[in-house]
């Protein structure tokens, strides 16, 4: 039985013009040298500049050469744009408000992302012996796909959070469900690069 792993990674922290900061830089080798074994066939990353510079640095780290690929679908977008009557109500004003701003256009180019990284990223492995492919993503995307892979509601990709450099690591196989075998996982970073781009209340 062959397993597909599959390796998402939030960007490194940014500055405001979308490069990354000294602490992205340390934040980016530090997730490589943790990647280094892993026999990755190619390191795939969002259009943006904060992706491709982390994806970058973490190909850089890695004991082998795995080429580095740009995927719109790995990019950063809103996945989905639920209607309040997919909320549950409890949450329903606060998901609203946190979405009020995004535009039909930006909801339309985001859901057609999203259905291709799904199409892309979520399917078991086809061929024989395992494989390990790593996305460099945003934090929506990686919410987005956690979400599919638990079979969750659509609106449920919202509060499902990932902090910069952070690892996610999710197995799929053909005769069991995906399994999500790691979340936010930051052990890889020195504790003055944990937790930048999460929520401060949320943070331990």
């Amino acid at each position: 039985m062959a397993v597909r792993h599959l390796y998402l990674a939030r960007h490194a922290e940014p500055d405001d013009d979308d490069n990354l900061t000294e602490r992205g830089v340390a934040q980016a080798i530090a997730l490589g040298r943790r990647l280094s074994y892993v026999p990755f066939c190619s390191v795939l990353h969002g259009p943006l500049p904060r992706a491709r510079a982390t994806a970058t640095l973490v190909a850089g780290q890695l004991d082998h050469q795995a080429p580095l690929v740009e995927l719109e679908a790995a990019g950063d977008y809103v996945p989905h744009l639920p209607s309040p009557d997919e909320v549950d109500p409890t949450y329903r004003p606060g998901v609203m408000a946190f979405l009020a701003d995004v535009t039909p256009e930006q909801a339309t180019q985001g859901a057609k992302h999203a259905a291709e990284a799904v199409r892309l990223l979520t399917v078991p492995q086809q061929t024989e012996g395992d494989s390990h492919q790593l996305v460099v993503t945003h934090a929506f995307t990686i919410g987005w796909l956690v979400r599919e892979f638990h079979d969750a509601p659509p609106w449920r990709w919202v509060g499902i959070d990932s902090c910069h450099a952070a690892l996610t690591v999710i197995r799929c196989s053909s005769d069991r469900p995906p399994a999500v075998a790691v979340f936010n996982d930051m052990s890889h970073l020195p504790e003055d690069l944990r937790w930048t781009g999460f929520p401060e209340h949320l943070r331990l």
